[in-house]
């Protein structure tokens, strides 16, 4: 989604969704979120938001704000560029992803 940051890309055999997660490296719902990715075996591409510079974090934050009208908070998840999955509750990411 955005051209000037380095995401982290995890394959997997699961690619019906295109998956792109906004974490922070110290959270514990973030690091759940990508462990289930990697265990369900679905790819996805990630980024740790905290491990980059202020001012691009603040640029991604008021991007994933404006276009999805969503208050951004972590993990947060794009799938297929148009629905969003904010925090990790397994059961509303295993019904989107999954089913």
């Amino acid at each position: 989604m955005f051209d000037y940051v380095e995401y982290t890309s995890v394959d997997g055999p699961n690619k019906k969704h295109d998956v792109e997660v906004y974490a922070l490296s110290t959270c514990g719902f973030c690091k759940r979120a990508l462990a289930f990715l990697k265990d369900q075996g679905i790819a996805h591409r990630y980024i740790h938001v905290d491990l980059i510079p202020l001012e691009v974090k603040n640029k991604i934050k008021e991007a994933l704000h404006e276009q999805f009208k969503e208050h951004v908070s972590f993990p947060f998840a794009v799938i297929d560029g148009k629905t969003t999955l904010i925090g990790f509750l397994e059961p509303d990411w295993r019904k989107t992803l999954l089913d």
